[in-house]
């Protein structure tokens, strides 16, 4: 099985293009989904979140309070370092198995899409790394429709590589700006490029 690990800068486009991916009959696992998933109430992972940084990141109904860690995390980054040592541990043996379980279904090919996958080292583990991109002007204003003030975005910004590192390092950078469909055409191309073929 061709594993495809897809990365790039928050708000490049990871989630249109993971869609599309499916869209072609392709498995794709989000590693952002299997996060959320691990901390919801009565996960191990949650429990030891609470323990190291206090009941305050819980809400009134114990579930996480992402808005209130997330800002302990990103202006410490010892905090965020503590919060990384309990979740990426675990989100790795979940990628991990996930790859092995497709390939053992008999998938010609498998998609991960990890946004910190160069920051961790994770490249060695995907035959073919596709990078998202595009300019920081339309960067910002699609994480401004996501409510998230400069500050939250600056911040968020300096615990990631920049998008032009991502894209030259990967062996196939893919530019999100304008339509879909352009994106989308690039998408098929590389999928063509190694040799996988819709399913009928």
């Amino acid at each position: 099985m061709i594993t495809l690990g897809v990365t790039g800068g928050i708000g490049a486009g990871k989630t249109e293009t993971s869609d599309h991916l499916s869209r072609w009959g392709i498995p794709v696992l989000d590693t952002d989904v299997v996060a959320r998933q691990l901390v919801v109430p009565g996960q191990p992972a949650l429990a030891e979140i609470t323990a190291a940084f206090g009941p305050g990141i819980l809400d009134s109904l114990g579930q996480l309070d992402r808005a209130e860690l997330a800002r302990r995390v990103f202006d410490d980054s010892a905090a965020r370092q503590r919060l990384e040592a309990i979740l990426h541990p675990r989100i790795y043996d979940v990628w991990t198995a996930w790859i092995r379980e497709k390939a053992l279904e008999g998938h010609s090919l498998g998609a991960v899409v990890i946004p910190l996958l160069y920051e961790k080292g994770y490249n060695s583990h995907f035959q073919v790394i596709l990078a998202l991109g595009c300019t920081p002007q339309t960067q910002r204003q699609r994480l401004h429709r996501r409510q998230w003030s400069d500050r939250v975005i600056d911040q968020r910004l300096a615990a990631q590589w920049s998008m032009p590192e991502k894209l030259q390092r990967a062996d196939y950078g893919l530019w999100s700006e304008g339509q879909r469909e352009v994106l989308h055409q690039q998408i098929a191309a590389v999928l063509q490029s190694v040799g996988y073929r819709r399913s009928p």
